[in-house]
């Protein structure tokens, strides 16, 4: 597994240890956030055995070998990448290296060693600024406009060619707006959060009309474990809670999580930025068995009990994991 140490990653690797699998995951540590949080990350679900850790640059395609030659994988599943609409703005060829090369290098690494199945996480950024909803995985995706979008679009199709001429079974998975536990600081439920936990005013983009598809990380977990166990050539899913919510109510949402109002700062919407985003989940329902059942209520106020029991604890965890990766 890619990208193991980071928030989705890590709760997919500690669904596959529970089940018993062996999981070595590949990851960087970079900083596009704290690196200590995602050792924390892994210091949580190391407690299970079966977890090997690399740390390795999915661009190194002799170090990605290596790692290969050493585990030989049954299955790869690869959410490593550089996230994010606006970022990309501000890096576009660091996006394009991270999530077009290193997709190509782990591709590579399947074919050269034999790798039979390949999830491959994609975005619902994929579809662009289009006024059909809800967005189903047979609308045409030819116009990305962000670089983010572009690369996860150009990550598919080279999913596709590899699945084409070498047989990889290769399932790709559009996330939409995925929240919960272990969340990014970046990503606005947790950064929300803590700036109207800490009085801080929060960023508010355009009205607060857009909307956005939130999926609780617990459901698109599912949906990859169910990836993993599906026969296939080639398939592209969606994985979303299928009801999308504005900002505002979003906003509302963790103020009464809370128990706290929220100080609003008015900005522009950013370049990138798309008005909603709505899966269609029909496909995946039927072919993997997906059925989301975390409502952005619920969701939100279990991400807020986390939150806030977690500051202390998460503290401890990750004094643990960087005193353990310096000695």
């Amino acid at each position: 597994m890619t990208g193991g140490a980071g928030f989705i990653g890590s709760h997919v690797a500690e669904h596959l240890l529970r089940a018993g699998c062996q999981v070595s995951v590949i990851d960087d540590l970079n900083d596009f956030y704290a690196p200590k949080l995602k050792l924390a990350n892994l210091a949580e679900i190391s407690s299970t055995s079966g977890l090997s850790f690399y740390e390795a640059d999915i661009r190194d395609a002799a170090r990605v070998s290596e790692i290969f030659a050493a585990t030989r994988p049954d299955a790869v599943i690869h959410l490593a990448a550089r996230a994010g609409v606006r970022p990309s703005l501000e890096q576009p060829l660091l996006y394009g290296q991270v999530n077009v090369h290193g997709t190509a290098v782990l591709l590579e690494a399947c074919r050269t060693f034999g790798v039979p199945k390949f999830v491959f996480a994609s975005s619902s950024s994929v579809y662009g600024a289009t006024n059909k909803i809800p967005f189903s995985e047979e609308d045409p995706t030819s116009r990305p406009i962000s670089p983010y979008a572009a690369t996860k679009l150009s990550g598919e199709n080279i999913c596709y060619t590899y699945s084409h001429l070498f047989g990889i079974q290769v399932v790709c998975l559009r996330f939409f707006t995925v929240y919960g536990p272990r969340q990014r600081p970046d990503l606005a439920i947790r950064k929300f959060t803590g700036m109207i936990d800490r009085g801080d005013p929060i960023p508010v983009y355009g009205d607060g009309s857009t909307r956005r598809d939130y999926t609780y990380v617990d459901d698109i977990v599912q949906g990859v474990l169910a990836a993993m166990r599906l026969k296939c050539s080639f398939e592209i899913f969606n994985l979303g809670n299928a009801h999308p919510i504005t900002l505002t109510t979003l906003i509302q949402t963790i103020e009464d999580s809370l128990g706290k109002r929220a100080n609003i700062c008015r900005l522009p919407l950013q370049p990138g930025d798309v008005p909603v985003t709505y899966a269609d989940i029909s496909k995946a329902e039927k072919l993997l068995g997906y059925s989301p059942v975390t409502g952005i209520s619920r969701g939100v106020h279990q991400f807020v009990r986390w939150y806030e029991g977690s500051r202390s604890s998460h503290e401890r965890a990750v004094a643990i994991a960087v005193r353990q990766a310096t000695t």
